[in-house]
């Protein structure tokens, strides 16, 4: 059953919605849809269990795409340009492939249509750890997961999903439960009935491993007008770490006729 999604919106233009990855939030996206804001109406999205979003224990691609084409209903939007990171990646990659009347153009950050082995389950171990009971502070929080989490930037990440209650104790905003439970579906693979056949680009960031050059075939015998893109200098975080790069590169994409 599909949700009413929490989202953001700025700019005027054409409609472009972004989708997060896994554990983020439309937050993560807030500097960079203001900027393509100058160009295009943007709505960064809040996917299930996530942000400010329900929560529900069904999770899996299918079921984020048609939260998706409801929020386009909603919205009033006849067609959109669709822009996923990691996880919202392959949540975009399933609506253009369910819902290809609705997109004109889809840009894909960092992920490839293919089974992953599921790397963050650490991450999401490591905060079913905590009883949030006996921290007092976001740095309570962040030193407790520090013995599982050694890099910084990472848990600094991981504490956005960390808010008080109305009684003022240190809760998680994200459905935990419901996303580890149902991780292995997110690590899987698409395997679509038909192709794609309109604009893609997929950004990858140099630094990461996350699009191997052997995912090339797989990617374009999926999304036979994909081209991919590499910013050499990012990482898995393709927009914070090269963001000039990463906004021309959009730009250059969406505004080509």
């Amino acid at each position: 059953m599909s949700m009413n999604l929490h989202f953001t919106a700025a700019g005027e233009g054409p409609p472009l919605i972004i989708l997060h990855g896994l554990l983020g939030s439309a937050d993560n996206w807030r500097s960079m849809s203001h900027r393509l804001g100058a160009h295009y109406k943007v709505f960064a999205v809040d996917l299930r269990n996530h942000g400010r979003s329900p929560h529900s224990d069904v999770f899996d691609y299918d079921v984020m795409a048609a939260d998706l084409r409801q929020f386009v209903e909603q919205q009033a939007l006849s067609s959109i340009m669709l822009l996923g990171h990691s996880m919202g990646g392959k949540v975009a990659m399933q609506f253009a492939l369910d819902y290809a009347e609705r997109v004109d153009k889809l840009v894909i950050v960092d992920v490839a249509p293919k089974l992953y082995e599921p790397s963050q389950r650490y991450l999401l171990e490591a905060m079913r750890s905590l009883d949030l009971r006996r921290h007092q502070s976001f740095a309570d929080v962040d030193g407790a997961l520090a013995a599982k989490v050694l890099d910084q930037s990472l848990r600094q990440f991981l504490l956005k999903n960390l808010a008080r209650d109305e009684d003022g104790r240190l809760r998680w905003k994200i459905h935990l439960e419901g996303i580890y439970r149902n991780y292995e579906k997110l690590a899987l693979g698409l395997a679509p009935e038909r192709p794609f056949d309109k604009p893609t680009l997929f950004i990858r960031g140099g630094r990461s491993t996350y699009i191997e050059d052997y995912d090339a075939p797989l990617i374009r015998q999926i999304f036979p007008q994909a081209e991919i893109t590499t910013l050499p200098k990012a990482g898995h975080w393709v927009h914070v770490d090269a963001p000039n790069e990463f906004f021309q590169s959009v730009v250059n994409f969406l505004s080509r006729v």
